[in-house]
């Protein structure tokens, strides 16, 4: 019984990973900038917070509580919303356009934690990041998240908690 459930669990995660990786080489960079920005976001925010557990792996922390509690302050609408005002000027205007879109979404849900302007600038970041991913464009994915996780380490080392 158990195998079965592991077993289904390892198919239903490899489908899903599937799914992503037809949708990503089955749409075209216009049929991506055409999908609604909460989408991009959805799979943005997937992408950033697999990025920053990475990170945190690599630095060594030592529990999963530390990590889960580090990968909070990283992942966290405030958080984000700094990171899109860090950058926002080394973005591309075709990326400008994407966050934009992803900020001025309406979303369904409200912010527990968050404060609305904050949370919406999150929005337009993870959509940023959503649409870099979707398009296949892997070397600015990489160099933004870079910059974003690296920005975030320096506020954290600047101002622990």
């Amino acid at each position: 019984m158990e195998e079965d459930i592991n077993m289904n669990f390892s198919q239903q995660q490899l489908s899903k990973e599937k799914i992503i990786e037809l949708l990503k080489d089955s749409l075209k960079e216009k049929e991506v900038k055409s999908l609604n920005p909460l989408i991009l976001a959805y799979i943005g925010d997937a992408i950033y917070e697999v990025s920053v557990r990475k990170y945190l792996i690599q630095s060594k922390k030592k529990s999963v509580n530390q990590l889960h509690k580090t990968a909070i302050q990283f992942v966290k609408a405030k958080s984000q919303s700094c990171i899109i005002h860090y950058i926002m000027d080394n973005l591309t205007p075709e990326e400008q356009m994407i966050v934009k879109r992803g900020r001025n979404s309406k979303s369904q849900t409200v912010p527990k934690h968050a404060n609305i302007s904050d949370y919406r600038y999150a929005t337009g970041f993870e959509a940023l990041i959503g649409y870099l991913y979707l398009i296949g464009e892997e070397k600015r994915l990489v160099n933004i998240l870079a910059k974003s996780i690296e920005f975030i380490q320096n506020e954290l080392d600047e101002n622990p908690s």
